[in-house]
């Protein structure tokens, strides 16, 4: 969640988009009725602090009558 910049009041996201897959640009609008105010900033991804080195997804949990679930990959 972001802080108004006119007023410094909560800020709720209302759309986003992608510009890469490390960066979003995402559109707020203050929650005070007497600014509305409404701003755009850009997340990126600066830095990892701990990368996995693989990652192995978990088998699907077998149901109670024995039937096997469709992978969701």
């Amino acid at each position: 969640m972001f802080h108004c910049p006119k007023c410094h009041y909560a800020a709720h996201a209302r759309t986003s988009r992608y510009f890469s897959d490390t960066t979003k640009e995402r559109y707020h609008q203050c929650t005070n009725i007497n600014c509305s105010c409404t701003f755009v900033t850009t997340e990126t991804v600066e830095r990892f602090i701990v990368s996995p080195g693989e990652v192995v997804p978990a088998p699907p949990h077998p149901t109670t009558t024995g039937q096997h679930q469709m992978p969701w990959l």
